[in-house]
């Protein structure tokens, strides 16, 4: 094997290593709304248009770099069309996404409430939290 041919491979397995975790979260929490639509669109037809040169070229790691990038690219679209597109469930179960910190923190201040406080665990029967 020559050196740029190796060199493809271990590239290929770098550009995937380093798409694999967004991916993974993004499955994970269903939360794809901060990805920008621009992005994922652009890449999906700079992908299509790719194709065109890379069908041409001899088996080797561009063409596994080029499907790789058009799976991970088709895929978001289609996550991002389902779920902030369509709003497809975002969790599993609930059907909706858990919320996040700054919309709690938001309805808290809202409420008049008073400062958080923490209450220990406590197993004894002593053990009390001031009201």
């Amino acid at each position: 094997m020559d050196i740029p041919v190796l060199a493809g491979g271990v590239a290929t397995a770098v550009f995937a290593c380093s798409t694999l975790p967004m991916l993974a979260k993004a499955w994970r929490t269903k939360d794809v709304a901060s990805y920008s639509p621009g992005n994922i669109a652009l890449a999906n037809i700079g992908n299509l248009i790719y194709l065109l040169y890379v069908v041409h070229l001899p088996l080797g790691p561009v063409l596994v770099l080029h499907l790789f990038h058009t799976m991970t690219t088709a895929l978001m679209l289609f996550w991002y069309v389902r779920y902030v597109v369509l709003g497809g469930d975002k969790s599993a179960g609930s059907g909706q996404a858990p919320p996040r910190r700054s919309e709690v923190m938001s309805t808290y201040r809202s409420s008049g409430a008073g400062p958080l406080r923490s209450v220990p665990e406590c197993s004894v029967p002593e053990c009390s939290v001031p009201e």
